[in-house]
Parts: C-alpha cells; sequence; structure tokens
C-alpha cells in the first residue's frame, strides 16, 4: 500500500509545479478580464445616460418666468422606458429650485467647471443601487443642473457576458493545457517507469549494469550511479565469495590432516604411540592457527572493507627497530644474520601501529621462512621518502613471479618452504589502506636474494 502510495509522486509534484501556474495565470487572468469588462460596461452605458440627459435638457425653456420643463407625457415614456433598467431624472434650476423629477442626490461637494460637463457618481434611488450622471446647462442665460439615475441591471448583465466570452475560452485552454502537460508527464517519466521495472525483475544474482533504451539526459547521471553502485557491490561480493571459497579450499587440507592424526592416536592402544600421534597434531594446528589467522587479517585488511583508518603520528624508525627485534630469536633458531640499519633520526608517517607492525611481520616472516639457513637477513629504514627495506638472500624470484608474489595463495613452486601464500598479499592491502605501496627488487649491493620495500608517503614533522 505504501508503494502504491510512493510510486506516483513525482508525477503529482511535477503536475502541481506545472499545473499551478496555469490556474493562477488564470484566476489572475479572470480578475483582470472582469476589471476591463466592468470598465468597459461602464463607459458604454455612461454614454448612454448623457446622450438620455442631454436629451432631458433639450426640453428645457427659458422665459421671463424663468426655466420652464417641457416634456410632453408621450416623450417622457418613451425616453425612460427601459425593459431591463429603471430610469430616473431631475432637473433643478440654478437657484436649487426643483422644476421636474424625482429627487436624486448631487454628486458629493462635485462643482461643474464649464458649460455642459457631466460628472459621474454612484448613488442610490428607492432602496437600489444606481449610477448618476449630473450635467450642467445653460439656457438663455438661465443655469440648470439635470441628473439622470439608472440601476444597474444591464451593466451587469454586460459584464457578465463579457466575462464569460473571455474566461471560458481562456478555461478551455487551460483544461486543454493541462491534459497536454499530463500526458506530457506520464510521457516523460516513461524511462522512469521501465528503469524501475527493470531493476524490480533483475535476479539478486544479477549484477550486470541496467540497459535502458530511451533514457533521457536527466535520467543517465542516476542509471549511471545505479550501474556504479551495482559495479562495486559486485566488486564487495567478489571479494567475499572469493575469501569463502580460499579460506574453504586452505581449511580443507589441515583439517582432513588433522581428522586422520586423530583416527590414528584413536586407533593406538599403547600409550605411548598414542602420545607420539597427538604430538604430530600440535604443529598442524600451529599451521592452522597460523592460516586462520592471515585470513582474518586479509579479510580485515581488505580496502574495500575498511570503513575508515585511524592514523596517528609514529616513528617509522622505532616500529622497524621494535618488529626487526622481536624477530630475532626466530632467526637465531636457523643461523641467520638479522641485521638493522636505522635512518639515524626518527621518520616520522601516519599509520596505524598494529597494521604497520603486522605488516613488517609478513614481510621478516618471508624473510625468515625462505632464507637458507646461516643466511643473512638485513632491515634497513631511510627518510627520504619513509621506506623500510627487508633485504634476503633467498633464491632470487624469476622476473615472470615477480607480479604475482602478491597475489593471494600464491607460492612459488619448488622453495620446500611451508606457507599460506597470504603473507604479502596481506602486506599489499595494508600499504594501500596507508596510501603507500610495496615494491620487489633485486638486491643489488651483493648480486643475490630480494629485497621487500615498503614506502609510506611522509608524515608530520615530530
Amino acid at each position: 500500500m505504501a508503494e502504491t502510495l510512493r510510486r506516483p509522486l513525482l508525477r503529482r509534484q511535477l503536475l502541481a509545479g506545472l499545473l499551478a501556474p496555469l490556474f493562477l495565470l488564470l484566476t489572475a487572468d479572470t480578475f483582470i478580464s472582469y476589471r476591463v469588462a466592468l470598465d468597459f460596461s461602464q463607459r458604454a452605458h455612461d454614454r448612454t445616460l448623457v446622450g438620455v440627459a442631454r436629451e432631458v435638457g433639450l426640453h428645457l425653456r427659458g422665459g421671463e418666468g424663468g426655466l420652464q420643463f417641457d416634456m410632453p407625457p408621450e416623450a417622457r415614456r418613451v425616453l425612460l422606458a427601459d425593459p431591463d433598467d429603471r430610469l430616473f431624472f431631475e432637473v433643478v434650476a440654478a437657484d436649487g429650485r426643483r422644476i421636474d423629477g424625482e429627487a436624486l442626490a448631487p454628486a458629493a461637494g462635485s462643482v461643474v467647471p464649464r458649460r455642459n460637463a457631466e460628472v459621474f457618481y454612484d448613488g442610490e434611488v428607492r432602496g437600489e443601487p444606481v449610477r448618476i450622471v449630473e450635467l450642467h446647462i445653460d439656457e438663455q442665460e438661465h443655469g440648470a443642473t439635470v441628473r439622470v439615475a439608472e440601476t444597474l441591471n444591464k451593466r451587469n448583465e454586460f459584464t457578465r457576458e463579457i466575462l464569460l466570452s473571455v474566461v471560458l475560452p481562456q478555461l478551455l485552454l487551460i483544461l486543454i493545457a493541462g491534459i497536454v502537460v499530463w500526458i506530457g508527464v506520464v510521457r516523460g517519466l516513461a524511462p522512469l517507469a521501465r528503469l524501475q521495472h527493470a531493476v524490480a525483475q533483475r535476479s539478486v544474482r544479477d549484477r550486470s549494469p541496467v540497459a535502458v533504451d530511451g533514457v533521457p539526459g536527466e535520467v543517465a547521471p542516476l542509471l549511471d550511479s545505479i550501474n556504479g553502485l551495482l559495479a562495486r557491490l559486485d566488486h564487495v561480493l567478489t571479494l567475499q565469495s572469493r575469501f569463502v571459497s580460499d579460506a574453504a579450499h586452505q581449511l580443507k587440507t589441515p583439517v582432513a590432516a588433522l581428522k586422520t592424526q586423530f583416527e590414528v592416536a584413536l586407533r593406538e592402544s599403547d600409550p605411548q604411540r598414542m602420545r607420539e600421534a597427538l604430538e604430530g597434531i600440535y604443529p598442524r594446528l600451529e599451521r592452522m592457527q597460523r592460516l586462520v589467522s592471515q585470513l582474518l587479517s586479509l579479510a580485515r585488511n581488505e580496502p574495500d572493507a575498511v570503513s575508515a583508518v585511524t592514523l596517528a603520528p609514529l616513528d617509522l624508525n622505532a616500529l622497524a627497530l621494535d618488529v626487526a627485534t622481536a624477530w630475532v630469536p626466530g632467526a637465531l633458531c636457523r643461523r641467520i644474520d638479522l641485521g638493522f640499519e636505522d635512518a639515524g633520526r626518527p621518520v616520522a608517517v601516519s599509520g596505524d601501529a598494529p597494521r604497520l607492525r603486522e605488516l613488517l611481520d609478513n614481510l621478516l616472516d618471508n624473510a625468515v621462512r625462505y632464507s637458507r639457513d646461516g643466511g643473512r637477513i638485513t632491515v634497513r629504514v631511510s627518510a627520504g621518502p619513509p621506506r623500510v627495506d627487508v633485504s634476503d638472500d633467498a633464491p632470487r624470484i624469476p622476473p615472470e613471479e615477480q607480479a604475482r608474489v602478491f597475489e593471494r595463495f600464491h607460492r612459488l613452486l619448488g622453495s620446500g618452504a611451508e606457507g599460506s601464500g597470504l603473507g604479502l598479499a596481506i602486506a599489499r592491502e595494508i600499504a594501500e589502506l596507508h596510501g603507500g605501496e610495496i615494491l620487489l627488487r633485486e638486491d643489488s649491493s651483493d648480486g643475490v636474494g630480494n629485497t621487500f620495500s615498503l614506502v609510506l608517503p611522509p608524515g608530520p614533522a615530530s
């Protein structure tokens, strides 16, 4: 139900945004047309009213006895007869004496400045609103004022006719425009409906780009964003799927070996042989523990899986020395000469200390694991730019393999060393999280071995 209510919201907003100005325009135009029609009707009927007043003035006669009004009853009936309105008139002498007609209110403060000039104003006669014209007439040196009043029936009817003749076509035009706008909005939103249908019909496993024909330029950025989101989602889900697949593949063999070893121990009745079988399980558990730890570290340090890394100022020189010192016992077990060359001063970088420690641990583990017994490993720190080199005298990595040593689970054939092939992959991802990189180059100082170089952006000065 909520989805049904949400769907036409954009359509309603567009229609409201387009049709509301049209109806506002119709309202303003109706008001203006009404005022224009009222003014036109007023002026037209005012001219007729003046004509009646002048006709009344023609029946004034001046003489020695003063002004006289001489209008036959037949002429009066003809002049004042009107099927729609009632007319009233009043003739007043200059001394204020009413000569004939019905008393009409004079214009408020009106002074007729010249002969035959008229003044229009509104009034009321017998409780009805009327329009009155006041006309000053000079007849044989006798002045008089003629007032003629008319009810407003014809004026109002004429105004309505003009208004309807103007507004009805405009209203029809607005309705036609509204229908056209509605059709245009529906057709304009059709690509969005097709896009919605295309997205709704897709399988959850289909993460290919959405393709909709006829998408307008305004919708294309939205479609590009959706496809970009699908691409990022596909990348993240692919990483997760690959991680699960790799973890299952890597854990399958040690788990099977542990199961076999347990079965052997359980079948033994001799306590000494059972102990020997159980002691053989420990190295396998240790390797599996390291594998699980590396898998979790790999998932934790994937750039796409890390929302934010807290970087803090630290001394790369001191960190590298601390890690190298921790590996001295492991190197001594294989009679490896583990040396450290510092930068001679603090090397400031911005980093996550636990992650950088894990990175250097993996580089040294790789060096100790693959170096020959009685060999040499050197950890060298330099400041410009901040860099840590881990050099060993292990067999050189063939050029065709150098680009693949940082891939997950990739191991050199024939090396004879145990490992999961995850250490360098983890080190590379941690370096990328810090905006740095790991480079593999051949150690040219003595012509043997390999050197892995961690290069980081310089941090704030300590």
